[in-house]
């Protein structure tokens, strides 16, 4: 069916336009068209079905470039992204992470191209698109913001540190797609014991790529000093008495709602730890601004 309806829509561009990517009366030369193929053919050619195959064959012209592990509801979606960057980085993380087309829309309405890119230098933004989001390392796991929109806090809710997590834990699988493949869940709210005094990681999961554990603590406000000595010390414990010989070193992530960058980066100064700082929030981000902000980085 992809490729029936690419060679429809090269047929429309190629054929009935002359090669032109717009038709001096392409409205109407839609219409006729769509009146015709469904007299011979059936359901399936409706006008604005019409127009995404023919985009499907202006975005891709190669047919060979299309992925047969993507349908073809996964490119209407994709052909609705205008920014060629970002719908070539959708394409290449649904077909890695095999997202349904649910999951894609999701990941669209998110901005998850325009949050990852934020923050990279141009030749970095470039390398996302072509290869999609690839986690190597700890800074991988770095978005602008990460987005908990699943949990549907209303308006003005004053929620607390534990409403995020029992957020997170009703919408386990929204949580490890905002994540990115390859985490398995652990525990939750696990206790570690250090001379008889009790210390609680609101959420332990295993990355199955890196091989190791990945300790996320969530925080309201700002990220403190404290907060990242308390991490610190998880990892510590973990990489003494939890990780056996097959487990790389453990990575912290703290998720807060806002951090000061400053104090981040002295605290974390010419220390090994892998711990990443990360700011979240639980309402959908402001994609114009996002947008706008990756295209500033684009052409400087």
């Amino acid at each position: 069916m992809l490729h029936a309806y690419w060679k429809i829509g090269s047929n429309i561009i190629e054929f009935e336009q002359g090669g032109k990517l717009k038709a001096e009366y392409g409205k109407q030369l839609l219409l006729n068209l769509t009146k015709d193929l469904t007299v011979k053919h059936g359901r399936g050619f409706s006008r604005s079905n019409l127009q995404y195959m023919r985009l499907l064959y202006q975005y891709y012209p190669i047919c060979q470039t299309l992925s047969g592990k993507l349908t073809w509801s996964h490119y209407v979606e994709l052909l609705t992204v205008d920014d060629n960057l970002a719908r070539e980085f959708y394409e290449k993380q649904a077909i890695a992470e095999d997202w349904t087309i649910r999951e894609l829309k999701r990941q669209k309405k998110t901005g998850l191209f325009h949050r990852l890119a934020i923050g990279k230098e141009k030749k970095k933004v470039l390398e996302l698109a072509k290869k999609g989001q690839i986690i190597t390392s700890e800074d991988d796991f770095i978005k602008n913001p990460h987005v908990f929109e699943f949990m549907n806090f209303p308006e003005n809710y004053e929620y607390s540190e534990t409403d995020i997590e029992k957020g997170i834990i009703n919408n386990l699988q929204n949580f490890l797609l905002e994540l990115g493949k390859g985490f398995a869940f652990v525990d939750r709210q696990q206790r570690l014991t250090l001379n008889n005094k009790h210390y609680f990681v609101d959420l332990v999961f295993y990355h199955i790529k890196l091989k190791c554990y990945v300790l996320i603590d969530i925080k309201i406000g700002k990220v403190e000093y404290e907060h990242i000595g308390q991490m610190k010390l998880y990892l510590g414990y973990y990489t003494k008495e939890i990780n056996d010989k097959n487990d790389n070193e453990p990575i912290g992530l703290i998720l807060s709602e806002g951090k000061d960058d400053v104090m981040v980066e002295y605290a974390m100064l010419n220390d090994k730890s892998k711990l990443v700082v990360s700011k979240y929030q639980v309402y959908l981000p402001d994609i114009e601004q996002l947008k706008n902000r990756v295209k500033e980085l684009i052409e400087k």
